[in-house]
């Protein structure tokens, strides 16, 4: 055991224990399961709320995070890959504990693609594989062989079932824009009922996503994400009439919704220039009343029976909570709580597209600067840094670092045309808007210029990469964590769904756009890199597959370049603490022997 006495606070904020937003059971709301890293491991716990008892439901050496379940709280659904490469099986186990047992009998191991079971034990499941694609099956409790009601070749998945069972929500990319889905309501033999496509088979860029049936039986209607006036919100479409009821919720910035558990109002979560806040839309009356949380970022919300609302918080300052609506903290995690850190700032530069909203932090106790930074850039794509608690960056902090984290072009949160302009020479635009608050950072004496860090992962991995090759000028090191390296390889061994999306951003496959894929790839400027490059690369990744790593790196040893590869027995990234605290250490002491000083 760790003497926590001894311990920085950059690892105690790793290893402090903590629980995700609980998800309860429809018909059984006093049964819950949520995820917590209590024994140094992510997995998932039962929690009886009416005994208060807490039990973990699965035990693996690499975790386990996705799960579900059942309407009547019976049983606990969980998706089993191996070692974290997200191809497997769902299981089940009762909830009350007991052998875990196959939940979907007769379908082969795939990459999930949603997931709804219904009240009579009857399951629809997504399944995506490189050979078939998009699969949707749906599985009766009878033990009758599984019936394939869905099939293409394009990215699909299941986004809910009627509460009564007999309609089915899928979001699909049929006509070809892996970024912005249609939908399709069928029935439970694949009969179709309803069709929504707002990009009119791909020729406009408008995206539509399921956000739940009523949960009211026999009700038809559909509640649907849209972005028709420029950024996402909600409406409600009555997948048997085909009316569509506008909300028009006139909050800045994206907004999305869940049903309240009566079918009387919307919980709306708001998300805008990096914070969240949460409003109850009343559907009678048309009415919009905040729900009063804390500033800082609301990273999940749920309206339980009694009305009142369960919401994770956190700041950058502030470590996570789950708190309630009607006071307190619902779940508290055992032992010690995780050392706070530092607020951020916000800044706003102007760029070549526009506006760029980024957050600055600067260490305590280490003097005015200018400061060795680090850009921390986020990955996704599709995605926004927040004000929320963090452990990475505070841990830079803590070492006399500053951090900057830019939302740059692709980014969520700042309109449907701030993150639709990542399909325009990918990458190179992000790390224009990188570049421009990089001079900002220089400019206004926050930044040592000699001594600015370029890291990330997954996306902000490839960025970190690309942007090493293409301003080898502009960074003293390099930080990449399960990077895109080399394209063209990585779309030929990723997995389907993003091989779908790849070609969506590209425009085509590297054979069909091959100058495109060149002039985005990190392996094409990988001679012109000068810093000293760290990668920390999955073995099991299949989102960024370690053979593309392994090229880029090839070629960066072939020159001698300064370079650092940690290969690790996992997926696209750990779910295991002391690994992650593992790869942190590697990363600042990389940084601390080859930053000038």
């Amino acid at each position: 055991m760790t003497d926590n006495t001894a311990v920085p606070d950059w690892e105690k904020r790793f290893r402090a224990p903590r629980v995700g937003l609980p998800d309860w059971a429809e018909d059984a709301p006093d049964r819950s399961l949520f995820v917590s890293n209590a024994t140094g491991t992510y997995e998932l716990y039962a929690w009886d709320r009416a005994t208060d008892s807490r039990r973990q439901a699965t035990d693996r050496p690499n975790g386990t995070t996705d799960g579900t379940l059942s309407p009547d709280g019976e049983w606990i659904w969980w998706f089993s890959d191996t070692d974290g490469d997200e191809f497997g099986t769902w299981v089940r186990q009762p909830f009350a504990g007991g052998p875990d047992e196959p939940a979907t009998p007769g379908l082969e191991p795939s990459y999930p693609a949603g997931l709804a079971i219904g009240r009579d034990g009857t399951a629809v499941v997504g399944r995506s594989t490189d050979e078939e694609g998009t699969t949707i099956h749906v599985v009766r409790p009878d033990g009758t062989e599984p019936a394939v009601i869905y099939r293409h070749r394009e990215s699909a998945g299941v986004g809910d079932l009627s509460r009564d069972g007999t309609l089915i929500a899928i979001e699909h990319t049929e006509h070809g824009d892996a970024m912005h889905s249609a939908l399709r309501v069928v029935t439970l033999d694949g009969t179709a009922v309803a069709e929504l496509d707002d990009s009119r088979g791909g020729t406009v860029e408008l995206g539509l996503e399921v956000l739940g049936f009523a949960p009211v039986a026999g009700d038809t209607r559909l509640l649907v994400g849209h972005q028709r006036r420029g950024r996402w919100e909600p409406m409600v479409w009555d997948v048997a009439t085909g009316s569509e009821e506008d909300l028009a919720i006139e909050l800045p910035g994206d907004v999305s919704a869940e049903w309240y558990p009566d079918g009387s109002a919307l919980l709306i979560a708001h998300d805008f220039e990096a914070r969240s806040e949460l409003w109850r839309y009343d559907l009678a009356a048309r009415e919009l009343v905040r729900v009063d949380t804390p500033p800082g970022t609301v990273s999940g919300a749920s309206a339980r029976p009694d009305g009142t609302v369960e919401y994770q918080w956190s700041s950058a300052a502030e470590p996570s909570a789950v708190r309630s609506t009607a006071g307190g903290i619902v779940l508290e995690p055992p032992g010690f709580r995780a050392p706070g850190s530092v607020p951020v700032e916000d800044v706003w530069v102007e760029g070549p597209g526009g506006r760029i909203h980024a957050l600055a932090q600067r260490p305590e106790g280490h003097g005015d600067g200018p400061f060795p930074t680090v850009f921390e850039v986020h990955g996704g794509p599709t995605w926004h840094d927040s004000d929320a608690f963090a452990a990475a960056p505070a841990a830079w902090l803590d070492h006399g670092f500053a951090v900057v984290r830019v939302n740059y072009r692709g980014s969520t949160g700042y309109g449907r045309e701030w993150t639709d302009a990542l399909k325009h020479r990918v990458g190179l635009i992000e790390l224009e808007d990188i570049a421009a608050v990089r001079e900002w950072a220089v400019a206004s004496g926050l930044a040592d210029p000699a001594r600015l860090v370029l890291s990330g992962g997954s996306w902000g991995g490839y960025l970190t990469l690309l942007g090493l090759g293409t301003q080898p000028e502009a960074w003293a090191v390099g930080l990449a964590a399960v990077p895109v390296a080399d394209y063209v390889t990585a779309y030929h061994d990723e997995m389907e769904a993003l091989k779908s999306l790849d070609r969506t951003l590209f425009g085509g496959t590297p054979e069909e756009v091959p100058d495109r894929f060149e002039a985005s790839s990190p392996l094409t400027y990988v001679d012109a890199v000068k810093a000293p490059v760290y990668i920390a690369a999955g073995v099991n990744d299949p989102r960024c597959p370690i053979r593309q790593i392994e090229n880029y790196v090839e070629r960066l040893a072939a020159r001698g370049a300064v370079h650092e590869v940690y290969r690790y027995d996992a997926g696209h990234g750990s779910l295991v603490v002391e690994e992650r605290i593992k790869q942190v250490r590697m990363e600042l002491e990389f940084v601390r022997e080859h930053l000038p000083r």
